[in-house]
């Protein structure tokens, strides 16, 4: 099984992960495969936004793919509380237990984190 080695899940933190990354990828995949390959700045789809979309959303979950591969290499951990919380769909409460954190870190983070994302999915066309 993905993720499990000899000794099973190593944590729940592990669990929650991979469960999350794997939501992601599904949804990403079926975004991509239902012609959503291209698109522009200024997403609507909010990090608020329930995980139910249809095809004229499926852009701009792509977008936000392509952001948390470019803030994964700036901030693991906040991009690890989008992950949980915003394809895990984990609670702020589950998703500091699973990390090993405060609520309030996980609160904190989740702001910073909604907020650098925002900024980069509503500018202008990279050159």
């Amino acid at each position: 099984m993905v993720g499990q080695g000899e000794g099973g899940w190593r944590n729940r933190a592990h669990f929650f992960g991979i469960a999350a990354q794997l939501m992601r990828r599904l949804l990403v995949d079926y975004a991509r495969a239902h012609g959503a390959g291209k698109h522009g700045r200024g997403c609507k789809l909010s990090l608020a936004d329930e995980l139910v979309f249809g095809e004229e959303k499926a852009a701009d979950l792509i977008a936000i793919d392509e952001a948390l591969d470019r803030f994964a290499e700036e901030d693991r951990r906040q991009c690890r509380i989008v992950g949980l919380l915003f394809f895990g769909g984990l609670t702020e409460k589950e998703t500091a237990e699973a990390l090993g954190i405060s609520t309030r870190t996980v609160k904190r983070d989740w702001s910073l984190a909604r907020a650098w994302l925002y900024n980069q999915l509503t500018k202008g066309p990279a050159a």
